[in-house]
């Protein structure tokens, strides 16, 4: 129901742009979470965007760099990267949880979702 797309290989300081398709479930009714993980360690929060474009979240070591944001009418969330680190490097995922984002905790917190996409990988390297 969720599919991410849009990773690949970039070098250091570059910009991709992730895409979450949403299908089946009712896109404006969920808020949509970005995480990431990487070969032996858990999935960490990245990024979120609730039922309004304003109220985004992001992590710290993101903010300024990425910029989520969604598009109900073609049922698609986005994450913007620019100025990738090699640090970045990951595999992406997207998740969708219904109702309002209402805490940074819900929004960082896997567990909160209930879709999730198969993901996709990013690479930072020159």
């Amino acid at each position: 129901q969720l599919k991410e797309s849009g990773g690949g290989l970039v070098q250091p300081g570059g910009s991709l742009r992730l895409s979450c398709a949403l299908s089946g479930i009712t896109s404006d009714a969920h808020s949509i979470g970005w995480f990431r993980q990487v070969p032996g360690k858990g999935r960490e929060g990245v990024s979120c965007i609730g039922l309004h474009d304003d109220n985004t979240r992001y992590k710290d070591f993101v903010k300024g760099r990425f910029t989520v944001s969604r598009d109900n009418a073609r049922n698609t969330a986005y994450l913007q990267m620019d100025n990738l680190r090699p640090e970045d490097t990951a595999t992406y995922y997207c998740a969708a949880r219904e109702g309002e984002m209402s805490y940074d905790y819900v929004c960082y917190a896997d567990y909160e979702y209930d879709y999730w996409g198969q993901g996709t990988q990013v690479t930072v390297s020159s």
